[in-house]
């Protein structure tokens, strides 16, 4: 019997997959088409109109204090591979083992997502994950935390967003918390595969069954923004160009009815 293993493994020549498997292995390659799709689109905008998005919607979806480690930086958009960094003592594990087991556990794409509670004082991430983050080919990294070796990421152009630097080594000062489990930045929920998005305004986190109506109100937004610039580069009165839109109400849920 055939046994399809992934979306994109293929059969031996003696083998034929079945119809169903056909149709099963499709649908996964729309998904995965859908998703490549949908963070080409948010790569257009800004963790700015996201964030008016998630408001509307009534997400929380904002955390503070996670900004580009250096200017130029790229814009990351990405499912998050997400792992933990704890005290020492709260775990045996090691964290160098542990965030090398997590990215190679990310796939091509996911940004990985790094909870160490917002410890300004111990290293979260060093050039060696760095460097297997950019060999996996992962898009970037996410830390509530500080980073070192930011000159390697740089090299790399691997986009790493963080709430600091520091020099120490990361070795013996924490322990590895686990990974592919529901982390927090800042105090904000993730989850494996929801959507993170990091920029020069910061950070924004989109919970993956959200993510499509997101995208829409988010368009909106932007879209609203440009025609309030064009009415005043036109020369018209500014606040009659906001009050025109009701750019107050724009992050307000629709009204029922």
């Amino acid at each position: 019997m055939f046994l399809l293993k992934g979306p994109y493994e293929k059969c031996r020549p003696e083998e034929k997959p079945t119809f169903r498997a056909k149709i099963f292995k499709g649908r996964q390659m729309n998904a995965h088409s859908n998703l490549d799709g949908m963070i080409a689109e948010y790569m257009q905008l800004a963790t700015t109109n996201v964030s008016d998005a998630l408001d509307r919607l009534r997400l929380d979806g904002a955390p503070q204090g996670i900004f580009p480690l250096w200017p130029g930086c790229r814009k990351i958009v990405g499912p998050a591979a997400t792992m933990k960094l704890v005290p020492v003592g709260e775990s045996s594990a090691s964290p160098v083992s542990g965030s090398l087991e997590a990215v190679m556990a990310g796939r091509p794409g996911d940004v990985l997502v790094i909870d160490h509670g917002g410890n300004m004082e111990v290293n979260s991430y060093g050039g060696i994950v760095g460097f297997t983050t950019h060999h996996r080919k992962l898009s970037g990294c996410i830390i509530d935390g500080v980073a070192r070796d930011v000159d390697e990421y740089k090299e790399l152009d691997l986009p790493v967003y963080a709430r600091g630097i520091v020099q120490q080594s990361i070795r013996n000062r924490c322990a590895f918390g686990g990974f592919g489990i529901e982390v927090q930045l800042g105090g904000v929920r993730v989850r494996p595969g929801d959507l993170v998005m990091s920029d020069g305004n910061g950070v924004v986190v989109i919970p993956k069954e959200n993510a499509e109506e997101a995208l829409t109100i988010t368009k909106e937004c932007k879209t609203t923004e440009e025609r309030i610039v064009e009415a005043i580069r036109g020369g018209e009165n500014p606040v009659d160009a906001h009050e025109k839109v009701r750019y107050d109400s724009m992050t307000s849920p629709p009204r029922p009815g």
